[in-house]
């Protein structure tokens, strides 16, 4: 099976124009957010012609939509079969692990070593909503919510806002959005849960103390959590398949 639906991922009409954004613009960041949320299968091959069906767009700003996920890795290029979506695997997940805890939590400390009042009351308020999304949700996966994954990101770019380096936000900004489509599928085939409210607090109360050393090792563990859980579906998914 090639596509998984979501009510969320239909919500937009297909020729809806957004102000200040081309439409190869607008093709990009719709056809991301269906790849990340999983709308597009992993592995799934993504042909124009049924994208131009399913969005409303023409070939053009599709396959410039196209290229720019082949540049961050959500979506690969074949000069002979065409696009498909990034596989999910170990492998690729223990890199962008890899890269994250290279980026993200260098880029924490010296958020917490430059950050200023303003960006402090920005975490704080960033906080809050994140607390305030996982109030009003039900029982199941938080990560399947599109509500909470968009103030669950906003909280941890908040935590990055104070680098003085924006190369390395936009970097970190990437690899979280490609590690949103792994916390998914792992949100998907979790067997037990896993309390993300708990860790964010304990990090807001760190970063919130200037303490780098113990809040860099909280983002660390959290981000290795993703993984462990990635990890864990996989195999169990091959173990059914045998």
């Amino acid at each position: 099976m090639h596509k998984i639906h979501f009510v969320q991922n239909t919500s937009q009409p297909k020729l809806a124009t957004q102000i200040g954004q081309t439409l190869s613009e607008q093709a990009f960041l719709r056809l991301r957010r269906d790849v990340i949320g999983g709308a597009h299968a992993p592995g799934a091959k993504l042909k124009v012609d049924e994208l131009q069906e399913s969005y409303g767009y023409s070939s053009s700003p599709l396959r410039e939509a196209l290229n720019r996920l082949s540049q961050e890795g959500l979506v690969k290029a074949d000069d002979r079969r065409g696009f498909r979506v990034a596989p999910i695997s170990s492998e690729d997940l223990a890199d962008l692990t890899h890269m994250r805890l290279m980026v993200e939590v260098p880029a924490l400390r010296l958020a917490i070593e430059h950050g200023d009042d303003a960006w402090e009351a920005a975490v704080v308020a960033a906080a809050h909503r994140l607390e305030r999304a996982e109030a009003h949700l039900g029982e199941g996966p938080q990560v399947l919510d599109e509500a909470w994954s968009q103030v669950h990101r906003d909280f941890h770019m908040s935590l990055l806002a104070g680098c003085p380096s924006k190369r390395q936000l936009a970097l970190s900004a990437s690899l979280f959005d490609q590690a949103e489509r792994y916390r998914r599928f792992s949100a998907r085939h979790r067997v037990s849960s896993r309390s993300k409210n708990r860790e964010h607090k304990r990090l807001l109360e760190a970063v919130l103390k200037r303490d780098a050393d113990t809040a860099c090792a909280l983002l660390a563990e959290h981000t290795l959590g993703t993984q462990r859980n990635v990890d864990a579906a996989l195999l169990r998914m091959r173990s059914a398949a045998n």
